[in-house]
């Protein structure tokens, strides 16, 4: 699909959006079969699809998998100035869906994308989704801790200190929410360095903080939607990650206790840090 960032650009389609340009990929394998429900990976921040590399090619022999750049991310437009929004990119979501004809799909959400998968479930209108597997996330917005560079950024100091990030501080800070013993790799930190810098993106980054509020504001709602989601929802979680580790895995098992759910001793990233553990997670939580 794009085991590295050249086949990641090289493959990358693209779909329309109320005039911007979205960035999505799909493999499939000889030996999927044509009624497997496809698998819809969604990123978090400030990443984008690529995080998936490592399990990708192991989940398309479970079904069709497809993933998608959320506006502002990757290789997905990053118009400037622009409110970005949560619920906008469900709707991203939505006519993604649609634009491919998919009738069900598997989510599989991490980090940022975990709120736009909870708005999903809030509309109501679930029909083309079959499962929804949350990462690590702020799914309880009072438990979510982001760290301090977040809240610095989200600040009226975002704008400039965006201007003073580099390659190296980026590389402190994922450090920090990767597990000490899984930290994140030089060729791992090039590509999102390179992802983040395309099509301007480091100016957007405060813009897309505005996700910490919109979680602050629907956190009821959100909670509730897990409550209440007619469809089997499972959570794979890095407990060593200290934004939402184990203390969210535990307020998710207190919540729904016979949901799926599974403790990797990982970060913030399991898929980068133990692919095939996250594999065979999502495999399991899907046979059952």
């Amino acid at each position: 699909m794009f085991a590295e960032l050249k086949d990641y650009e090289k493959y990358a389609q693209y779909f329309e959006f109320n005039g911007f340009n979205i960035a999505y990929w799909h493999r499939a394998t000889a030996i999927t079969d044509s009624a497997d429900t496809p698998i819809l990976f969604l990123h978090g921040f400030p990443s984008a699809s690529y995080d998936w590399h490592r399990i990708a090619t192991d989940c398309a022999s479970l079904g069709p998998v497809y993933a998608l750049d959320f506006l502002g991310f990757g290789l997905s437009d990053k118009p400037y100035p622009h409110r970005y929004s949560i619920l906008e990119q469900a709707d991203i979501v939505e006519a993604f869906v649609a634009h491919l004809g998919m009738a069900q799909v598997h989510i599989v959400a991490h980090d940022y994308a975990v709120s736009v998968a909870q708005e999903l479930l809030r509309r109501g209108e679930t029909d083309f989704i079959n499962s929804v597997a949350f990462l690590n996330g702020g799914l309880f917005a009072d438990l979510h801790r982001p760290i301090f560079t977040q809240k610095l950024l989200h600040s009226p100091l975002g704008s400039i200190l965006t201007k003073l990030m580099t390659q190296v501080t980026l590389a402190k800070g994922f450090t920090r929410i990767f597990g000490p013993d899984t930290p994140p790799s030089q060729p791992i930190i090039d590509a999102l360095w390179q992802l983040i810098n395309t099509k301007q993106g480091r100016r957007v980054i405060p813009c897309l903080l505005d996700y910490l509020d919109e979680r602050k504001t629907y956190q009821r709602v959100w909670r509730q939607a897990l409550i209440a989601a007619p469809v089997p929802l499972g959570f794979i979680n890095g407990v060593a990650d200290p934004i939402s580790g184990e203390h969210m895995l535990r307020a998710f098992q207190a919540l729904l206790p016979d949901a799926y759910s599974i403790a990797l001793n990982v970060g913030h990233y399991p898929q980068l840090e133990d692919p095939n553990s996250v594999y065979l997670a999502l495999r399991k939580f899907w046979q059952e």
